[in-house]
C-alpha cells in the first residue's frame, strides 16, 4: 500500500472567473512546483508525487482544473479548452504571488503545461511533460474517448446514479483506488462538457509554436499505450529547444514503483532552480516588464 498524503498537506482555493478551483500545497520555500492531473482525473492522482518532491525541499501545489476533483463543475463546453485550462494554472501563480515555477502534469496536465509555456515562458522554471497527448495520439484518443463521451452525453439518465454510488463508497484503502473513485464519481453533465470543450479546440500549442518554447523540459514517454504514443513524446524532444526525454517502463511505473522516475524528476527540478546566467535573467526581467505594460 503506498504511504498516505502527508499530513502537513494544506488546501485552499480561490476564485477565477467566477468559479471556484480547489488546490493543495506540500513544503514550503521559493522553489515552487504546480502539478496538474490528467483528463477528469483529482489532484490526488499527484499526491505520492507531491510527497516526494516535498521532501526535497520543494513547495509543491497540486491543482484541481475546473471540473476536476473539488473545483467547480459547470455544465457549460464553452467554459473548457487547453488554453482555458493554462489560463487557470496561471491565475494559481497570480493567487498565490508566485513570480516562478516548475509546471508538469500527466496527459491532459502535460499539455496544460505546454499551454503555460507558450503564454507567460517568464515564469516557467521548467516543466514536467508526462504522457503528452500530440498529433500521433488523435486517433487513439477518438477511440478511446467516443465511447466514454456518448455514455456520459446520452447515458445521463444511468451515468448518474450509477456516478453517486462510487462518490458515496469510502475511501481511505489505497491512494490509486481512491483516485479512480473520484475519476468514476466524477458528474457525467460537465465531464460530457469537457470532453465536447477539448473535442471542438485545440488539444495543444501548434507544432511551431512549439518549438519556440525555450523552457527546460523533462518529457517523460511510456510505450505501448496508443492514447500517449512514445512517438509524441519522443517528438515534442525534437521539436523543443531544450527538452530532455525520459522513458518509462509503462505507464504504471510511476504509480506502482516510482522510485527511479521521481528521483529523475527530482533531480530535473533541482537543475531548474540553479541560479539563472545574467542573460537569462535579463530576458526574464525584459518579458515581466512587457507583460506588466
Amino acid at each position: 500500500m503506498l504511504p498516505s498524503p502527508m499530513a502537513e498537506a494544506t488546501r485552499g482555493e480561490f476564485t477565477h472567473n467566477g468559479h471556484k478551483l480547489v488546490y493543495d500545497e506540500r513544503g514550503s520555500g521559493r522553489r515552487v512546483v504546480v502539478l496538474v492531473p490528467g483528463l477528469l482525473l483529482p489532484r490526488r492522482m499527484h499526491w505520492p508525487l507531491a510527497d516526494a518532491l516535498a521532501e526535497r525541499g520543494n513547495r509543491v501545489i497540486c491543482l484541481d482544473l475546473l471540473a476536476h476533483g473539488e473545483s467547480d463543475h459547470p455544465r457549460d463546453m464553452a467554459l473548457y479548452s487547453m488554453p482555458l485550462f493554462g489560463e487557470q494554472v496561471i491565475a494559481l501563480l497570480d493567487e498565490l504571488e508566485i513570480d516562478e515555477a516548475v509546471v508538469g502534469g500527466t496527459s491532459l496536465g502535460a499539455n496544460v503545461s505546454l499551454d503555460v509555456a507558450t503564454r507567460v515562458p517568464e515564469r516557467l522554471r521548467g516543466m514536467v511533460v508526462e504522457m503528452p497527448v500530440l498529433d500521433n495520439a488523435l486517433l487513439g484518443c477518438a477511440i478511446a474517448f467516443t465511447p466514454l463521451l456518448l455514455w456520459l452525453t446520452f447515458g445521463s439518465p444511468l451515468a448518474t446514479p450509477t456516478a453517486r454510488i462510487f462518490g458515496a463508497l469510502p475511501r481511505g484503502l489505497h491512494q490509486h483506488a481512491d483516485t479512480m473513485l473520484d475519476w468514476l464519481a466524477q458528474p457525467p453533465g460537465p465531464s460530457s462538457a469537457v470532453l465536447q470543450g477539448l473535442f471542438f479546440g485545440r488539444t495543444a500549442p501548434p507544432r511551431e509554436e512549439r518549438k519556440q518554447i525555450e523552457t527546460k523540459a523533462l518529457v517523460i514517454g511510456h510505450g505501448r499505450d496508443p492514447i500517449h504514443p512514445f512517438s509524441d513524446s519522443d517528438a515534442l524532444v525534437n521539436e523543443l529547444p531544450n527538452a530532455k526525454l525520459l522513458q518509462a517502463n509503462s505507464i504504471l511505473e510511476l504509480r506502482l514503483r516510482p522510485d527511479r522516475l521521481t528521483k529523475e524528476i527530482g533531480d530535473f527540478i533541482d537543475a531548474c532552480w540553479k541560479p539563472r546566467s545574467a542573460s537569462a535573467r535579463g530576458k526574464r526581467s525584459g518579458a515581466k516588464r512587457r507583460r506588466s505594460a
